[in-house]
């Protein structure tokens, strides 16, 4: 498929702050590709440049063939935008904050009306069509803020964090919705803080550390390249550990990382190891399949940012 959004050395500065720090990546038409990313890695200031909404400092920003420093209404034109906070007017009705959006795109009245009706039964709404914003829980407010986004039928959907906050069975039917809307076409740009959320939409990744990428591929792609195949987690004190990474030293395809009262043990697996081969002793020990939080963890750091 062709490329729909391309960053090409993308950097924003915010005086001697460089937020964005010359980054490169390509959206396919039609995929779902996410940006993750620890608070404060660039992801929210990338999405603003694309969403036209912060200038591009330095570098080539095209969203559809255009730049962003050219066209930004045509752009805005096809992008349906789940900002991170909802920014729902509270002394409005669920239909009548539909139609104030609907205003923003000319739409005409009898086509704001028929997609006003098809974004609220996509996301399970219609019952609450007349029902005030602050008459409504979290997750409810959060799935308008996506129906919302709908509204102008957008080729590309730039979601930003858009499951935070909800509960299980609400992510659950948001993932079930953006998965629809992958399969119609339209493009979907995610920032997440869920990995599993990650792995289940996503087809390419990039992850970005202090406005730099760090890697970019698929889920399963990076979770291979840089975590293997299994994980195991060794819980044992410092004064005990000494013969446990002695022996682990011998094996190949097996790198370890300690942090504080826990070893990870990852095992790469593409020599035939098996990690229940590896017979380790210590209080407790969990054997599991890596994942794409195991990954974010190893290039990010599991500090806190800022710390």
């Amino acid at each position: 498929m062709p490329d729909i959004i391309v960053a090409r050395d993308l950097t924003k500065r915010y005086g001697d702050f460089t937020a964005v720090d010359g980054i490169s990546f390509s959206v396919r038409a039609g995929e779902c590709f996410g940006i993750l990313g620890p608070n404060g890695a660039g992801k929210t200031t990338t999405i603003r440049m694309i969403s036209c909404v912060s200038p591009v400092t330095s570098g080539e920003l095209l969203v559809d063939g255009m730049r962003v420093q050219d066209q930004p209404r045509r752009i805005k034109s096809i992008l349906g935008v789940v900002p991170q906070e909802n920014n729902l007017d509270p002394d409005l009705t669920v239909r009548q904050n539909l139609r104030a959006y609907a205003r923003y795109f000319d739409l005409p009245r009898q086509v704001t009306e028929e997609r006003i009706e098809e974004s609220l039964a996509l996301l399970q709404l219609t019952e609450k069509r007349n029902e005030r914003i602050d008459e409504l829980s979290g997750g409810l407010k959060r799935r308008l803020t996506i129906a919302r986004g709908l509204l102008n039928a957008p080729r590309i959907m730039v979601l930003d964090e858009p499951t935070t906050g909800l509960d299980p069975q609400a992510r659950h039917l948001v993932w079930q919705k953006l998965r629809y809307l992958r399969s119609q076409g339209v493009t979907m740009l995610l920032t997440s803080h869920y990995m599993d959320e990650a792995e289940r939409l996503c087809d390419r990744i990039v992850i970005l550390h202090q406005g730099r990428i760090m890697a970019e591929g698929t889920p399963p792609d990076l979770v291979l390249r840089h975590a293997g195949r299994e994980v195991i987690e060794v819980h044992v004190g410092e004064e005990d550990r000494g013969p446990i990474l002695q022996q682990l030293a011998s094996r190949n395809g097996v790198t370890v990382e300690e942090v504080e009262d826990i070893l990870y043990v990852y095992v790469r697996g593409d020599d035939g190891l098996d990690a229940a081969s590896l017979k380790v002793d210590a209080d407790k020990v969990v054997y599991r399949r890596a994942n794409l939080e195991d990954v974010f963890l190893k290039l990010t750091g599991r500090g806190l940012a800022g710390e």
